[in-house]
């Protein structure tokens, strides 16, 4: 929510970062930070102005003259102080993930790894960013191409990986020699503090990384900007199919990875304990916020006599806040909380039947806390909300399926790609799982096939919106262009070139 600035408060009202510096926006509102734990006000996150945010983007366009010439080898070294400050800084960035985000200790240290793994694989950019050439494709003619950074780059990170996401971006983004304009999520505006102050100390000039805060105007802003060349967004597909269009309609590059209903299939011979555990798992974790959950289980034939075993299995789960390492921790804030509970109220009547009712569970003294606890919903299907709608909290949905091609074609027939799932002992199975499945990851016996910083983030179909992928390969052609030369250069003995006026060809 927003709120007035006159607002007497002593919560910390966090800065935009503009040259090496943190300043205090004039904007006339804030968004408040919500613990979700207490519901508490910890910190505000100002509405940045628009002249606020075209000072930023001038400036890292200025840094831009100069950081695009900086040797390759000199911005990886840069990265490779970056991730060992990273490393070093884990614990204290986790708390701050854990403080606002409200997910666990544990699972925090997870999002900070899972981000410096990606500043690791900027060093490799090296070889990643080479070019192309051939010599002598005619005579005494040779062509090479190779990769030149775009400009300023636009980062608008989510809420549910304040680390995690603001990583995908701008370390890859500037190895290749762009500047960037990060928008943190206005819901944990505390951690992004954190991760460019050790860029900073890691060495990396000022202006090169700058951070705007804001809500939907800066993005506006950031997608109209004639100035920033491309935006990269992960979050949902309101706000992403937004950027994308507005974004692209300024000729901008976009990548922006939305939502996902991610499924599993479990086979009647998959190994049982195996399976349930990495269900459950995979569903509950960080309170179900994460765009790779397994959020439907689609049990096959025999399968499906398991289920009051996923239920069991799940009662088992604890409570509680993040700092306290539970297995389920609060929401991030009021309003998923609601909408979660709300698709759960319509299971009572839309046919499919509540196993396991998480609402209102009783977290002894944090009952105001943005508590859901885990919550099992059987006899699902296409056409319930519970189905039909991303979550996004600690809800599994279980469908039931009489087949393996009943079960692919429920899948296939879904309109997000981000993730699914097998559980199997059948190579054939897996086989013709993983060629028939459209969804752009696929886990085999894992439930959550987030690829490795050396591929690329491959979601699809309406989770995944625009041509190059996150981190991988894919960053590297999303954050730069080609050049391509062709050159020619005759023997002083040869004669000159004939004037000709035909389209020419290269012999």
């Amino acid at each position: 929510r927003q709120s007035a600035t006159n607002r007497r408060t002593f919560a910390k009202v966090y800065k935009n970062y503009l040259n090496g510096k943190w300043v205090a926006s004039k904007g006339t509102s804030q968004f408040d930070i919500i613990s979700p734990s207490t519901t508490e006000v910890i910190g505000h996150t100002p509405q940045s102005t628009e002249a606020e945010f075209n000072e930023i983007v001038a400036n890292a366009q200025e840094t831009f003259k100069e950081w695009s010439e900086v040797p390759i080898s000199q911005k990886v070294r840069y990265m490779l102080k970056y991730q060992e400050l990273l490393k070093q800084n884990q614990g204290d960035i986790a708390k701050m993930i854990t403080k606002e985000h409200g997910k666990s200790l544990v699972d925090s240290e997870g999002d900070v790894f899972r981000g410096f793994e990606v500043v690791e694989h900027a060093c490799s950019f090296t070889s990643l960013g080479m070019g192309e050439t051939v010599e002598n494709v005619a005579r005494n003619v040779d062509i090479y191409s190779y990769r030149r950074p775009l400009g300023v780059i636009g980062g608008i990170c989510p809420f549910n990986f304040p680390a995690m996401i603001p990583l995908w971006m701008y370390p890859l983004a500037i190895t290749l020699g762009n500047t960037a304009v990060i928008k943190p999520s206005e819901k944990v505006a505390g951690t992004a503090e954190i991760l460019i102050d050790l860029l900073a100390e890691s060495g990396v000039p000022n202006g090169v990384v700058n951070v705007v805060q804001g809500g939907k105007d800066t993005v506006t802003q950031m997608c109209t900007h004639p100035d920033i060349k491309a935006v990269s967004f992960v979050g949902g597909n309101a706000a992403g199919e937004y950027i994308y269009k507005t974004a692209s309609n300024h000729g901008k590059r976009a990548q922006v990875n939305m939502g996902a209903k991610n499924h599993a299939i479990v086979m009647p011979d998959a190994d049982k304990e195996d399976a349930i555990n990495a269900l459950v798992g995979a569903c509950f974790g960080s309170a179900g916020q994460r765009c790779m959950a397994i959020s439907v289980a689609v049990m096959v034939g025999e399968s499906q006599q398991w289920i009051p075993e996923i239920v069991e299995k799940t009662k088992g789960l604890t409570i509680g806040i993040g700092e306290e390492n539970k297995d389920i921790s609060p929401m991030n804030n009021k309003a998923a909380l609601q909408r979660a509970e709300n698709i759960i109220a319509s299971s009572e009547s839309d046919g499919s039947k509540i196993l396991l009712d998480g609402r209102k569970p009783n977290v002894p003294g944090y009952e105001n806390g943005f508590f859901l606890g885990p919550t099992v919903i059987d006899h699902a299907g296409p056409g319930m909300p519970c189905y039909d709608d991303e979550i996004f909290a600690p809800v599994m949905v279980i469908v039931r399926a009489n087949t393996m091609d009943e079960a692919i074609k429920l899948i296939n027939d879904n309109e997000y790609g981000n993730g699914v799932a097998i559980f199997t002992r059948s190579g054939n199975h897996a086989r013709k799982f993983q060629h028939e499945i459209e969804a752009g990851q696929v886990g085999i016996n894992l439930p959550i096939p987030v690829p490795l910083p050396m591929f690329s983030f491959t979601g699809n179909k309406a989770s995944m919106w625009g041509t190059s992928n996150f981190y991988g390969k894919g960053a590297v052609s999303f954050y730069t262009q080609w050049k391509t030369v062709t050159a020619r250069w005759k023997e002083e003995s040869d004669e000159a070139q004939k004037l000709q006026t035909h389209f020419p060809t290269m012999k």
